[in-house]
């Protein structure tokens, strides 16, 4: 497998990014060994609405191909094949602009952090350059979603998954504001269902198409910011099938349920895709997906299926389909509908999948991220499949086997 370098986790706000133009450009150090072979550059960057102008860059001073724009108005990954001969051992510098006096242009997606940057910006065409008051707003340190991935070396090995602590002082909070339907429940599988429909019916999903603010990943505030409506600064805040799972997954800790993050996708860079959890049942030694959002579940001769068997089943998943009570709130709004009966359904976010390897939302808010699904994937935590590294997925560095998948939780509080 080859090596990926980069010096962001792509922990983004797609609200606080960079504006690039003709004076206003962005460069960015990524320190390579000796390669001799061509290597990807991925950048994540989004299009102005009514702009034709090409992404301009260059690679060590040599001008590069240009990049058009795509109609998708959202951030996405492009990549950039770079000449092996291009490329220099230590600090390689990527520089990219486009030919706009205005920021009309291009965003280029960025990490706010108070580290030292590796990214720099200039106002001046390249005669001044600074790593700090960065970001559109002139406010921010942090580095640019910049990256190159070389043809030898190797990936790292995936991470272990890290749990929520069992005695975290929230935990007692989370465990008396579940309804008391769930404790009574005879096992876990009914626990996590009775749970599921319970988030399912609590608010309305909503994207990041009309909203302005995201909500952190802390189950009771996703809770109150959903029903209400009302977020950060009073803003409708954006409450979609990540804090369902996110929710789902926190809640079952509290009771000492092993339970997961899982994100789905249809097409490699693309907005096609879902969030889910799955849950670690005893008595079937397995792990089972629970689609908190839409309160389904998939279930093949009696069995509810993990999401690698969902996905050997090759879609057209209606026959599988178990629905919960909360199926029936979320399908009264029309973009829910529209998701469920041309996506869910016909298996297309079941295509690929890769799992958040934390649950550790409660103790350890810093490593979650600020944005997760209101743009293309881009977080670095995430663990794909191996089958999946040559499907496009150049962009990240973890890739396990299906028995990382498989395995059992190596928590002790859990078993």
């Amino acid at each position: 497998m080859s090596k990926l370098f980069h010096n962001e986790n792509g922990r983004v706000i797609p609200l606080l990014c960079e504006e690039l133009t003709r004076f206003r450009r962005a460069k960015i150090l990524l320190d390579l060994p000796p390669t001799e072979f061509d290597a990807s550059l991925f950048i994540l960057a989004q299009p102005h609405q009514f702009n034709k102008n090409p992404l301009c860059l260059s690679i060590n001073g040599i001008l590069q191909e240009v990049i058009q724009p795509v109609r998708e108005r959202n951030y996405l990954w492009y990549e950039h094949h770079l000449k092996a001969d291009n490329l220099i051992v230590g600090p390689n510098v990527v520089e990219l602009w486009t030919e706009k006096n205005t920021m009309t242009g291009w965003s280029l997606a960025m990490e706010l952090d108070g580290v030292i940057s590796n990214s720099f910006l200039t106002d001046d065409g390249g005669v001044n350059w600074r790593s700090e008051r960065m970001s559109y707003l002139n406010t921010s340190r942090g580095n640019y979603c910049v990256r190159i991935r070389l043809q030898e070396g190797f990936d790292p090995l995936p991470p272990k998954m890290i749990w929520e602590l069992p005695n975290h002082p929230r935990i007692q909070s989370l465990r008396e504001s579940i309804p008391s339907a769930v404790h009574k429940c005879s096992d876990r599988l009914a626990q996590v269902r009775s749970l599921a429909s319970w988030l399912s019916s609590s608010w309305q999903h909503s994207g990041s198409n009309q909203p302005s603010v995201y909500t952190p990943w802390d189950a009771e505030t996703i809770l109150e910011w959903g029903r209400t409506q009302k977020g950060h600064n009073n803003e409708t805040p954006v409450a979609m099938c990540v804090h369902f799972a996110v929710a789902l997954v926190t809640f079952c800790q509290s009771l000492r349920i092993p339970a997961r993050c899982a994100a789905l996708i249809g097409t490699p860079n693309s907005y096609d895709g879902h969030f889910v959890t799955e849950i670690w049942i005893d008595t079937l030694r397995k792990w089972v997906m629970m689609d908190p959002n839409c309160d389904a579940i998939f279930v093949y001769n009696g069995e509810p299926l993990s999401i690698q068997e969902i996905r050997n089943l090759n879609g057209n998943l209606t026959q599988y389909v178990q629905w919960g009570s909360g199926t029936r709130y979320q399908q009264t709004f029309p973009h829910m509908q529209t998701f469920i009966m041309e996506n869910l359904l016909k298996g297309v976010c079941f295509k690929h999948f890769s799992i958040w390897p934390r649950t550790d939302f409660l103790s350890h808010p810093e490593y979650s991220p600020p944005g997760h699904g209101t743009i293309s994937y881009c977080e670095t935590d995430l663990v794909w499949c191996d089958n999946d590294y040559d499907a496009g997925f150049g962009m990240f560095k973890y890739f396990a086997p299906e028995t990382y998948f498989t395995a059992p939780p190596d928590y002790v509080a859990y078993v």
